[in-house]
């Protein structure tokens, strides 16, 4: 049963310039597409992994997931609810308060005039649960001490904050957890105790994550299906073994061959060609098509759609 079903979800920033300034220069609005008809689901119990470059879209899909953004167009359903259209207050606090997030930047998430127990354990208390002793077991399991549960925010390291983020949004123990970059500001050592807390805590409750990161094997090792985006649209998603196994958009190649191997050295990969266009005009076609080796004339006039394709789902007019 999926828990998350996504379905045409498109959202659109308005960045033009203040309109005395537009009626001057005689420009018209500026609209950014940051992301674009993206449909998944994620079942229940599984991890769901998001990978991309910076600027395609995966840290707005995660904002929606959570019901920070409000879609500009398409649905997004958490436990068969709509956040953004449900009128039942009570159905929609009952999906939130099983709802948790870790954001990519610790500090900017964390109150800096409260105490790191009064954070951690900001979840229990609001839905009337027990805390006592919560944050320093949580703070342990983390990597952190007991004792800094008394400590204030500005203490710590950037390191240290993603840990203290990371305990507040097991504290609630929630059916959903979506990570925004959740390991990026720790060293390995403690990466490695993090995600194996994260998968822990899975297997015991039963939890549903959506993983955002740029590390390719970080998602490959938690996700049970891969999700790539491009320019704010889904290019091809599969499970971790059809992915980095049987790859067949062009895109999802570039990202495999620029990754770091641990048996790579001395090997030869070609540099990635391009960058991402401008989402404010981004080109016809296939939004791969100016950096894709094997792009055509139809992928030049004529936007892919997600179909199947043997065991993945991938937009790409020549995967075959």
């Amino acid at each position: 049963m999926a828990l998350i079903s996504v379905k045409n979800l498109t959202r659109v920033f308005d960045v033009s310039k203040p309109w005395l300034n537009r009626v001057i220069e005689r420009r018209g609005k500026a609209l950014l597409t940051a992301v674009s008809d993206v449909d998944f689901e994620v079942a229940e119990r599984s991890t769901y992994g998001l990978v991309g470059e910076s600027g395609s879209g995966k840290s707005t899909i995660g904002r929606m997931l959570v019901g920070l953004l409000t879609p500009s167009d398409g649905t997004v359903e958490i436990g068969g609810v709509n956040l953004a259209a449900e009128t039942n207050a009570g159905k929609v606090d009952a999906v939130r308060s099983d709802i948790q997030m870790i954001f990519q930047d610790p500090f900017a998430s964390l109150n800096p005039r409260w105490r790191v127990r009064d954070i951690v354990v900001e979840p229990v208390v609001a839905r009337g649960g027990d805390a006592t002793g919560l944050a320093e077991k949580l703070l342990e399991q983390v990597g952190l001490s007991a004792a800094d549960a008394g400590k204030f925010p500005h203490e710590f390291s950037g390191g240290q904050r993603q840990r203290i983020c990371i305990a507040r949004a097991l504290s609630s123990e929630p059916k959903l957890i979506v990570c925004d970059e959740p390991t990026s500001a720790l060293d390995v050592s403690v990466q490695a105790q993090v995600l194996n807390l994260m998968s822990d805590l899975k297997d015991n409750f039963g939890l549903t994550y959506v993983l955002i990161s740029h590390d390719l094997t970080v998602v490959q090792h938690m996700s049970d299906v891969i999700g790539v985006l491009y320019l704010g649209r889904l290019v091809e998603e599969a499970t971790p073994d059809e992915l980095f196994n049987n790859t067949k958009h062009p895109y999802t190649k570039m990202l495999l061959e620029a990754a770091p191997l641990m048996d790579g050295f001395g090997r030869e990969a070609a540099l990635p060609e391009g960058e991402i266009p401008d989402p404010i005009n981004p080109p016809s076609g296939c939004a791969f098509h100016p950096r894709c080796p094997i792009a055509e004339d139809i992928c030049r006039q004529e936007r892919p759609l997600l179909r199947l394709v043997d065991n993945a789902r991938v937009a790409c007019h020549l995967a075959q």
